[in-house]
């Protein structure tokens, strides 16, 4: 295999792995609440910290890999993580449980600044290689409520953590030992590497619209994500009596929703981003308020049509900032935009707790995404205008 086939296949990989691994608790949880001696949102809430530094430590794992490799830095991840997880495995009381959740957020976060400006630089039209890997992180959202809910009916919820903690670590050993290491960008020629010319031209303007979408997204795709399992559950009843059958319906919509990155990510090459985030977003704000109230049919195909909407609008985004931001940069700006993202992400496991726990459930909450969604489409419609080519 190719040189960079190989390190696209692991970078692929590992996104399907840092998605997966991070959302194991929001399935798991559900079969831990006896063991623990605590209600559903009580026990989601020791998340938080894990999911905090999710977002938080992207910005130093963005710059270090800049400086230092990124090499190195997604071999840590693999095996910091396949670590991690598969210790938390033997947690006994809820510090332990909390330390280990909060080990696999912090080793988690190396891999969206680090591994995606790896897996587009040198590439011209990045739309589709960023789509593909969309799909494989996806598809670790997806499995992660299938195989979770699998391994803990079989062998219980400790089982759900070792074995795709130990097939990670795996992984790890064999990037390390046999993809390419890469030259730090902090090795080469500073002059060259702090021309700010190489910028596009608008990209402050660009950057302030996709800053407040990711704000806002974070929390949407976090929410979303992390719930869908349980309102399923609360939501089907009768109708999905087992834990396989509704990790198995929250699975086969992450599964199909994720293609719509594919798409999207074909489609930014040849349409105005401007236009497509601004018809993406808006949806949502439709069909977020559907998802408070709906039940049966309706509630799988509006959570499908939110799902798609959610995975669609990434590689839009990622297109457009790879447009306007050199190399030489994307590490830092890619940590930036995650560290917005993913904390504010965070903060979707104790309002999500606490509405399970205080409000009306997931009505209040859906209701709540709904509102702030419309700051989304604001932000869309101070994206730059479309430019010929690649200044979009």
């Amino acid at each position: 295999m190719k040189t960079d086939r190989l390190q696209t296949l692991f970078l692929n990989l590992g996104h399907f792995f840092d998605h997966m691994l991070i959302l194991i608790y929001a399935t798991a949880v559900i079969a831990m609440g006896d063991e623990f001696g605590l209600s559903y949102g009580e026990m989601i809430a020791i998340a938080t910290p894990g999911f905090v530094l999710y977002g938080a430590m992207s910005l130093p794992f963005g710059w270090l890999g800049d400086r230092r490799g990124r090499h190195a830095f997604m071999s840590l991840f693999f095996i910091g993580i396949g670590i991690a997880t598969t210790l938390t495995a033997f947690s006994t009381t809820l510090i332990e449980l909390t330390i280990g959740l909060t080990a696999i957020g912090f080793f988690a976060a190396i891999y969206h600044p680090v591994g995606i400006p790896m897996l587009v630089q040198g590439v011209d039209k990045p739309g589709t290689k960023i789509g593909v890997n969309g799909v494989w992180g996806n598809m670790g959202v997806a499995a992660a409520p299938l195989i979770v809910g699998a391994l803990v009916v079989a062998h219980g919820w400790q089982a759900a953590f070792i074995v795709p903690g130990v097939v990670c670590f795996g992984l790890g050993l064999i990037f390390w030992k046999f993809v390419p290491k890469d030259t730090p960008i902090g090795a080469k020629d500073k002059k060259a590497t702090n021309d700010q010319s190489e910028f596009q031209d608008g990209w402050r303007r660009v950057l302030l619209s996709l800053g407040i979408i990711t704000l806002v997204s974070g929390l949407v795709f976090s929410a979303s994500t992390v719930a869908l399992p349980k309102l399923f559950e609360e939501r089907f009843g009768s109708e999905l009596p087992s834990a396989i059958g509704f990790a198995a319906l929250a699975s086969l919509v992450y599964a199909i929703a994720s293609f719509a990155q594919v798409a999207a990510g074909a489609a930014v090459e040849k349409f105005s981003a401007k236009f497509m985030l601004i018809g993406i977003l808006g949806s949502q704000v439709i069909v977020l308020p559907v998802m408070a109230f709906a039940e049966g049919p309706l509630l799988f195909v509006s959570s499908l049509f939110l799902m798609a909407c959610v995975f669609g609008q990434i590689p839009i985004i990622d297109t457009v900032l790879t447009r306007y931001v050199p190399d030489s940069h994307r590490g830092r700006v890619f940590s930036i935009k995650y560290l917005l993202n993913l904390s504010v992400g965070a903060m979707a496991i104790p309002m999500i707790a606490g509405m399970h726990q205080w409000a009306d459930g997931f009505t209040t909450l859906f209701q709540t995404l709904g509102v702030i969604a419309i700051f989304m489409v604001s932000a869309a419609f101070i994206l730059r205008r479309p430019q010929p080519i690649a200044a979009e």
